[in-house]
């Protein structure tokens, strides 16, 4: 079975239903800039321009999207505001078609596949993993977690919980202990129990940017020393309420380590679901799962194409 497999597709509503609040900003927005008028021009671009940027698109992609856009009314010469909606959705799913993720590796093939989670505190990584593990093992993959975010009991404890509750063996050494050591004995169990996934969170600290790409490396090198591969994902958990804090915190990580994919999380309780097209855009990093809710169901791997239907919904 390959790993992109594992979900298989989530309800389509649920999706519709999560970015409610961005598909609202952006469209009562681009509403009003159309009324009265009988083709796109330059006013009704700048309130779309307006529009896309606080839902946190980002200046640069926004700025990107507009440009193919005034190529696509010289190109054709005229686009009525009745098309505005149809080539919108059509420029932003092209611009995420060229930075979706490819299949990751064979889960049959690449065992035991390591995931290193990072990202800081509050943007929900303790969840996602819980729910990651949980997903995997509703499809008879067998999960050890690894808790190397030593540097607050809180997060050890999480994680204890949601490993009891998906029913799958955790590695902990408590507060206080070397994140390394951690990730090295929870990739050997992974080696030794016949694992075929382990998930490892790691610290969700900001400190300096040497401190923190010296903490990953280090992790990085012990895992490589049982897996030599491995980790074969490093995924970085976002808040996509948080906007542009997101933007500068995968500023940071990707600065830090070999990020090569992303999660967006709680897309549901914001008008800010444009930062899934910005981040993208800008980093060059695929989305590979978005978080709608609370229930494990609800962290959905993403598809581009139905993340723009949702977004334009009418």
């Amino acid at each position: 079975m390959a790993f992109f497999g594992v979900f298989g597709k989530e309800k389509k509503d649920r999706l519709d239903d999560g970015l409610q609040k961005t598909r609202e900003n952006v469209f009562s927005r681009l509403s009003r800039a159309v009324v009265g008028k009988s083709k796109v021009d330059e006013d009704v671009l700048d309130e779309l321009e307006e529009a896309l940027i606080s839902s946190d698109v980002g200046v640069e992609t926004t700025l990107k999207i507009i440009e193919r856009l005034e190529e696509r009314v010289k190109k054709d010469k005229y686009i009525g505001t009745d098309e505005l909606h149809e080539t919108l959705r059509d420029e932003i799913s092209l611009m995420l078609d060229e930075y979706k993720s490819e299949e990751s590796p064979d889960i049959e093939k690449t065992k035991p596949y390591i995931i290193l989670v990072v990202g800081v505190n509050g943007v929900g990584k303790t969840t996602t993993i819980g729910k990651l593990a949980s997903r995997f093992k509703s499809v008879e993959k067998s999960v050890v977690l690894g808790a190397a975010d030593t540097f607050r009991a809180a997060a050890v404890d999480q994680l204890k919980i949601w490993a009891e509750r998906a029913g799958v063996e955790i590695v902990e050494h408590g507060m206080n202990a070397d994140p390394a050591s951690v990730a090295f004995d929870t990739a050997s169990v992974a080696k030794a129990n016949g694992h075929d996934v382990a998930i490892i969170d790691t610290a969700g600290r900001l400190h300096n940017k040497v401190n923190l790409m010296n903490e990953l490396s280090k992790i990085k090198r012990v895992i490589q020393k049982v897996i030599p591969d491995g980790p074969h994902e490093v995924l970085l958990v976002l808040d996509a309420s948080t906007g542009q804090n997101a933007f500068e915190q995968a500023k940071q990580f990707t600065a830090a380590t070999d990020v090569n994919a992303l999660a967006l999380t709680k897309l549901d309780g914001t008008a800010k679901g444009g930062v899934v097209i910005g981040i993208s855009d800008q980093f060059k990093v695929p989305v590979k799962y978005i978080g709608i809710g609370e229930k494990v169901d609800d962290l959905q791997i993403f598809n581009a194409h139905e993340f723009v239907d949702s977004l334009f919904k009418k």
